[in-house]
């Protein structure tokens, strides 16, 4: 991870830490998960929704975990932890529930300049895992840094009751359209405007009722567009 830096508070009493929020793309890239219980398994589960490459090392697995084994959708080596078990990883998550090894697996990686998670350790974490709220291609991080994961759940929660699944469709449609618009060859700042009065419009009211004809009808209005809108 090269020299490590910390930004001193304003009051001088110690160190910030301000994590760079982004997605990343792990599609193909080994993942070393290093446990094999419940949390382990956790976060085996969301490598694998995102195309990771995941290997997971630990004696004993999670009766889950043992069958995406099975399935080859893992790679388990059963042994316990050493450091040549984080050799290719893009990054890696700890998840044990000893405290020695976890230290050895933060050590080892930033030896190797490879990101890793401690999980419930902050001081050991390159990097930090937020909940997600995701419907269809849209993804809402939401971080406390760490602080409260609690309250990182409860703001999940919330925001789920807000943005339904109509959004995933809302999105789906815009995806779609932005690729005409963009091919019809208008400048950009056409194009931005006619985006941003389409997300803007009544168009998610016209989702959730299943008015596809009125969808279309908007679309065609405020950018010329056809667009055939299946009912979903």
């Amino acid at each position: 991870m090269g020299t490590r830096c910390r930004i001193m508070s304003p009051n001088g009493e110690g160190a910030v830490v301000r994590y760079y929020p982004l997605f990343l793309d792990i599609t193909g890239r080994k993942c070393v998960v290093i446990g094999g219980g419940n949390v382990a398994e956790r976060k085996v589960e969301r490598l694998l929704a995102c195309g990771a490459c995941v290997e997971v090392v630990g004696k004993s697995l999670t009766p889950l975990l043992s069958a995406r084994n099975g399935e080859g959708k893992v790679v388990h080596r059963d042994a316990d932890y050493q450091d040549s078990c984080l050799v290719g990883a893009f990054l890696v998550i700890g998840a044990t529930d000893d405290e020695a090894v976890n230290g050895r697996i933060a050590k080892d990686a930033r030896a190797l300049g490879i990101p890793v998670n401690i999980v419930d350790d902050l001081a050991r974490c390159d990097f930090i895992l937020p909940s997600i709220v995701e419907r269809g291609d849209l993804s809402i991080a939401v971080s406390t840094g760490g602080r409260s994961p609690a309250l990182a759940r409860k703001i999940r929660k919330e925001l789920e009751t807000v943005y339904g699944p109509d959004y995933a469709i809302l999105l789906e449609i815009l995806g779609e359209l932005r690729g005409k618009v963009i091919a019809g060859g208008r400048p950009s700042g056409e194009n931005r405007a006619c985006f941003e009065a389409v997300v803007s419009s009544e168009i998610l009211d016209h989702i959730r009722a299943k008015r596809w004809e009125d969808v279309k009808d908007l679309i065609r209005g405020l950018t010329g567009v056809e667009m055939e809108v299946e009912p979903r």
